[in-house]
């Protein structure tokens, strides 16, 4: 048998403690990058537009529901 210690890295141990640190600073920056964009979302605005478009369906429904036999 040869003299191994558990403590000496070997290139394949190194390249997947490498791998392993690139694919969560890839995680990291893409996180920052969607909570950076969906923050940035005009909300106010895309609230007033559903609710204008709720008013308008009420309204048509309330049009067209309503009694013609007068």
């Amino acid at each position: 048998m040869t003299d191994r210690t558990e403590d000496a890295p070997n290139e394949i141990l190194a390249a997947a403690k490498e791998a392993k640190e690139h694919a969560v600073a890839a995680a990291e920056a893409t996180a920052e990058s969607v909570k950076e964009q969906t923050r940035n979302w005009p909300l106010g605005k895309i609230g007033l537009g559903v609710g204008i478009g709720s008013a308008a369906i009420a309204a048509a429904v309330l049009y067209g529901t309503r009694n013609k036999s007068k």
